[in-house]
């Protein structure tokens, strides 16, 4: 093999093995502030203005896996919360890992007559809920 296309070959190999590196290693950091997933019975204390909340049944969960593992932990008398999502430092992580805010950001701009201050309204199993990314639980 001629030096150029050994060197050109060692080059992309390097720059593949970088960009795998890149998308394994922002999952695995757990460093920054733990942010969760928060899904509080409303009990008419959040309203919509015009009265629409998120039907969860027609969610995916792969799609909204931090959403839907705080409601699989929520019951109509108590709040449910996700797995902690560490933001990691100066950003980094946010842009190679799908997150809740990710999440939250995308039911507000799909179902903008759901959205609270700081988060949506969701309808699951026949309970009312509000949905919202917090630091502490």
């Amino acid at each position: 093999m001629r030096p150029v296309t050994r060197n050109t070959l060692l080059g992309i190999i390097a720059v593949v093995v970088l960009l795998l590196a890149l998308g394994a290693l922002p999952g695995l950091l757990k460093s920054g502030d733990p942010y969760y997933t928060v899904a509080t019975p409303t009990d008419g204390e959040y309203s919509v203005d015009n009265g629409t909340a998120i039907n969860w049944s027609s969610q995916s969960e792969r799609r909204f896996p931090y959403t839907s593992e705080a409601l699989a932990d929520a019951s109509p008398s108590t709040a449910g919360q996700s797995e902690p999502y560490w933001r990691g430092p100066l950003g980094f992580k946010g842009a190679f890992t799908h997150s809740p805010f990710d999440e939250r950001d995308a039911l507000r701009q799909q179902y903008d007559g759901a959205v609270t201050d700081d988060g949506v309204v969701v309808r699951h199993n026949g309970t009312f809920y509000h949905v919202a990314v917090r630091q502490d639980v």
